[in-house]
């Protein structure tokens, strides 16, 4: 993933005067001279002030994004207006506790989503601590972000209903940009791996209001469980995962990576377990069979990096519980709340609608010149052949940091991203660090 943040110049030091000189012109005056020299040298290097700046607890930035889009079909065009505020805070209270908060609002017109204007996001919210040097506890609410692909995270089982304003298509912001589970979580770690558990209460049943006062059980409708862990061997560190989701079948996780040159990353990400068909899920009053069957999900890619900082990845994405060709075919010529009720659920829940698709992706960092970072995403379902493209450019220098991004959506009409009303639109963002 590509975390994007702002470079801040640290205040430059300032230096003792120069002393060398008036130093060796009074060792060849007397040795009693070089005496006092020395001991002059030696006072001021004691008085001389420790500038060494302790890093800030805070991590703030707040940005201006202005755009348009045009609809599909040659529609109208429309202008788009947002301001963000973003703040973090991460508080050590002793040696071995910490506290960190980290809180988002997007402030938009037209609405990011439905009829909202000014959607708030608890990102995170949670107390840290160590037990003993090589176990931790963490309780509160956590963002956690499991998987090691880009595009699609069979693993990432506390992605449902996380995302609240999607601000940009970007894989890293919509990780980043989400609203975590209360939960509690217990680690246990050792030089060659780790162990993690941890429990999420369900505190909501029922959907959350609109506006700036969130459901905060908005991301805990279900109890749920995960087991996590790592152990590295042969050079490689595989990860195994075990779900349990209140009323669900236990669902089984795998992440591995590998250097297949020095240059090269290989990885897999997977999930299987016996699951009900995402149709069914969506919508039980027009599918109403609950069976569940046997499904299989995953991710395999490739990472390349060059000696000129050009990282390029290439991802295939497996949904064993979405639609095959002759599924996605009827349900487009069927009944259109259905088709509705399916698309609004596969994008809540940050899943594939059809059963393959390809991913490429590439960042360039310090591309043309210092401190510009361009990227590039383009993504194709492989049951209608629907495409979606995305640019970027970055440049950040000091406190400020400007993006530039285009996207856009072709594909025929009800398909993938053929159904996505904008069929392109651009962005041009001002972020600014205090």
């Amino acid at each position: 993933m590509i975390a994007v943040r702002g470079r801040l110049k640290s205040p430059p030091q300032t230096s003792p005067p120069p002393l060398g000189l008036a130093v060796v012109l009074l060792m060849a005056a007397s040795p009693l001279a070089a005496q006092d020299a020395d001991l002059d040298a030696l006072r001021l290097a004691d008085a001389a002030p420790d500038e060494v700046q302790a890093p800030s607890d805070w991590r703030r930035f707040v940005e201006l994004g202005l755009g348009g889009s045009q609809l599909r079909g040659g529609g109208d065009t429309r202008s788009n207006r947002r301001l963000s505020l973003d703040i973090q805070y991460d508080h050590a209270l002793n040696r071995d506790w910490r506290v960190l908060v980290a809180n988002r609002l997007d402030l938009s017109q037209p609405p990011l989503r439905g009829s909202e204007h000014a959607i708030n996001t608890l990102k995170e919210a949670y107390l840290s601590g160590r037990l003993q040097p090589d176990t931790l506890l963490d309780l509160g609410r956590i963002n956690v972000r499991n998987g090691v692909a880009m595009g699609y995270n069979p693993t990432d089982y506390f992605r449902a209903g996380a995302v609240r304003a999607a601000v940009s298509v970007s894989p890293a912001s919509l990780k980043e940009n989400r609203q975590g589970s209360v939960m509690l979580r217990g680690q246990h770690l050792w030089e060659s791996g780790s162990l993690s558990v941890l429990f999420s209460p369900g505190l909501a049943r029922q959907p959350e209001p609109e506006g700036l006062n969130p459901d905060l059980g908005a991301t805990n409708r279900q109890h749920r469980g995960l087991l996590t862990l790592s152990q590295k061997v042969a050079g490689f560190t595989p990860q195994l995962l075990v779900y349990q989701e209140e009323g669900r079948p236990t669902q089984f996780g795998f992440n591995l990576t590998g250097l297949v040159t020095d240059a090269t990353v290989a990885y897999l990400e997977s999930s299987a377990g016996r699951s009900p068909a995402q149709l069914s899920q969506a919508a039980p009053a027009f599918s109403p069979c609950r069976c569940s069957d046997w499904q299989n999900h995953l991710s395999a890619g490739l990472t390349h990096t060059t000696a000129d900082k050009l990282s390029l990845t290439a991802e295939y994405h497996h949904n064993g519980g979405g639609l095959d060709e002759a599924d996605w075919r009827r349900l487009r010529q069927g009944p259109m709340p259905l088709y509705g009720l399916y698309r609004q659920w596969a994008g809540s829940t940050q899943e594939m609608p059809t059963r393959r698709a390809l991913f490429l992706y590439g960042v360039w960092q310090d591309a043309l010149l210092p401190r510009l970072d361009l990227s590039a995403m383009h993504h194709v379902d492989l049951i209608d052949w629907s495409r979606r493209s995305w640019l970027e450019a970055r440049y950040h220098v000091d406190r400020l940091e400007y993006a530039a991004q285009w996207l856009q959506h072709r594909g025929a009409p009800l398909s993938v991203f053929g159904a996505l009303p904008e069929a392109r639109s651009w962005q041009l963002s001002l972020r600014y660090f205090f």
